[in-house]
């Protein structure tokens, strides 16, 4: 269960550390340092002021830090060596069932980076799909060791900012969720188009695999966000609209096969936090879309 702020307001400074302190990987000093802060007026204040530590550290504390974070899809994780957040945050993105090949790719990477910039790579990666975090490690590799040290700090940010909100409650929430939604605008008929079947797909190298499936209601939109209450992952999708269904059960035809039967719209996610909102505008002959809002 999650702790309130207030009560973490209040609470010993020991019993502050045992609550928060494995939010920064395997640096309970953090908290230590944040517990001679409180009270928080806001969540966001209590990690801003974690943060803060640990960018006010010293050089070598501070790397310290970082070469306490496991690899990816490392030896470590198939030997479940991670601390339970780690384990959990590489297992969202399937980086716990990759195979040899897709193992040794990531071991290749992993000392690669590790022998330029001495700590492990370091990625948020509930912000990424598996494709994403493979184009991060091999554009951060040709980075500078400054510009790569504050990468590594940056994701710092993100992972423990998710870390935060998972364990705490209360005002001045951070925000990190994003959310993808759709609607369908059957510009034949102008009016919304109910029952209209819809799959989201996820872009792995040229595989696609399904990830969502949903009906559009009354008012042409589905019930709930395609993916929401968590980041949106930077990646390649596809949305797949049974265009061809819908106007079939209206009676109307559109060619005998269907000029249109499933539409596909493929897309890209780069705000994590951000609010995609792909329609489609179908006609039995033609579709449009846009980003909206």
């Amino acid at each position: 269960m999650p702790h309130t702020l207030d009560a973490l307001n209040r609470m010993a400074a020991g019993d502050f550390v045992t609550a928060i302190g494995d939010t920064f990987e395997l640096a309970p000093w953090v908290a230590e340092g944040a517990a001679s802060r409180r009270p928080f007026a806001a969540v966001g204040a209590l990690h801003a002021a974690m943060m803060g530590l640990v960018r006010a550290a010293g050089r070598e504390q501070q790397l310290a830090f970082l070469r306490g974070h496991p690899d990816l899809a490392g030896k470590a994780a198939r030997a479940g060596a991670l601390t339970d957040d780690s384990r959990r945050e590489q297992a969202s993105v399937g980086l716990d069932s990759l195979n040899d090949e897709e193992f040794a790719r990531f071991h290749r990477l992993n000392d690669a980076y590790k022998a330029k910039f001495g700590f492990p790579f370091i990625v948020c990666v509930r912000r990424h799909t598996r494709d994403s975090i493979l184009a991060q490690f091999e554009q951060r590799l040709r980075h500078d060791a400054a510009t790569e040290f504050a990468a590594a700090m940056q994701e710092i940010f993100y992972i423990t900012r998710l870390r935060v909100v998972a364990k705490v409650t209360g005002e001045g929430m951070p925000a990190v969720d994003g959310r993808l939604s759709t609607h369908v605008l059957d510009t034949h008929a102008g009016r919304p188009a109910p029952g209209m079947a819809i799959e989201l797909y996820e872009f792995a190298g040229e595989r696609a695999h399904r990830i969502a499936t949903a009906i559009t209601n009354a008012d042409g939109r589905t019930d709930q966000p395609l993916i929401g209450g968590r980041p949106l992952p930077i990646g390649r999708y596809e949305l797949r609209f049974a265009v061809g269904d819908h106007y079939r059960s209206r009676g109307i035809v559109g060619g005998d096969p269907p000029f249109l039967d499933i539409v596909p719209l493929r897309f890209s996610i780069a705000e994590p936090e951000g609010h995609y909102h792909v329609p489609l505008l179908c006609t039995p002959w033609s579709y449009s879309t846009y980003r909206g809002s």
